[in-house]
């Protein structure tokens, strides 16, 4: 009972900052699977696969109801990124755990690094480039190969990222969409939803039957806890400053770092 209650509380709280601040909340579901619910590095990155899924699947319906969201744009990007993916998903299976979750720790606080730098200034596209297409078959070919290439590398990292740590990765596609694609910011955080939902389903996908399985009841409890937390949180961001609640989320990024940080190294140097 005591582990169920931590996953409603814990699912609400990262969905309370998915819906407040629009992304960065999943980014925690992997400590919590494993410093709260105990789960192993192993299963705690394939379950929150299933959280990342789900929050960001939701989270494009809606936001494709609002007009956020190019459809054709982001699921491009994601099968772009599938590669990355499968290459990242089939590699957690021969990583050690202490090693993931020290790559995690590196990964929040790059995380907080990149909330730190969209503060203060957010990312500058240029001409918007929404109907300018990366590749054109009629009357002839061409190519805009620079862009072409910026969408795969970012793709690719987006992909690994998701198939290796079990995270979103939004922090990287929504600069990504409006920088290499030259979308304007509000359909770039709505079309990344899209991107992370082909991602963790790839990712999810490769990774069923290869390793260990989570406990999926938390894993259950934590998703509709955070599916209920972003509906709150969505409510919740217009009453209360989106700078306080970038600081606070800001902070306990840190903390949960810096703990993970404490956690994995030492197992490592060992």
């Amino acid at each position: 009972m005591a582990l169920h209650l931590l996953a409603v509380a814990a699912g609400l709280l990262l969905g309370l900052s998915l819906g407040a601040l629009g992304g960065g909340g999943s980014v925690l579901a992997v400590p919590v699977l494993v410093y709260l619910l105990d789960q192993t590095p192993g299963q705690a990155t394939t379950g929150s696969l299933v959280v990342v899924g789900v929050t960001s699947l939701i989270g494009a319906v809606t936001a494709r109801r609002r007009g956020h969201v190019l459809v054709g744009r982001g699921l491009a990007f994601g099968a772009t990124a599938i590669v990355g993916a499968v290459l990242g998903a089939r590699a957690a299976a021969h990583v050690p755990g202490d090693v993931l979750m020290a790559a995690f720790s590196g990964l929040l606080l790059v995380v907080a690094a990149a909330m730190v730098v969209r503060r203060r200034r957010s990312p500058s596209p240029g001409p918007s480039r929404i109907d300018d297409p990366i590749l054109t078959f009629r009357p002839t070919f061409a190519c805009a190969c620079p862009r072409a290439l910026k969408v795969l590398i970012t793709a690719t990292v987006v992909g690994a990222l998701t198939g290796f740590l079990g995270v979103g990765g939004g922090f990287l596609v929504v600069p990504a969409l409006v920088l290499a694609l030259g979308l304007p910011l509000e359909p770039a955080a709505g079309t990344s939803l899209v991107v992370i939902t082909v991602t963790s389903a790839t990712a999810l996908a490769v990774r069923a039957g290869s390793g260990p399985a989570p406990d999926w009841w938390p894993v259950v409890l934590l998703t509709v806890a955070a599916v209920a937390g972003a509906w709150i949180g969505a409510r919740v961001a217009g009453r209360v400053s989106t700078a306080r609640l970038q600081s606070a989320f800001l902070g306990l990024l840190l903390a949960v770092a810096a703990f993970t940080a404490v956690e994995a190294l030492p197992a490592l140097v060992s």
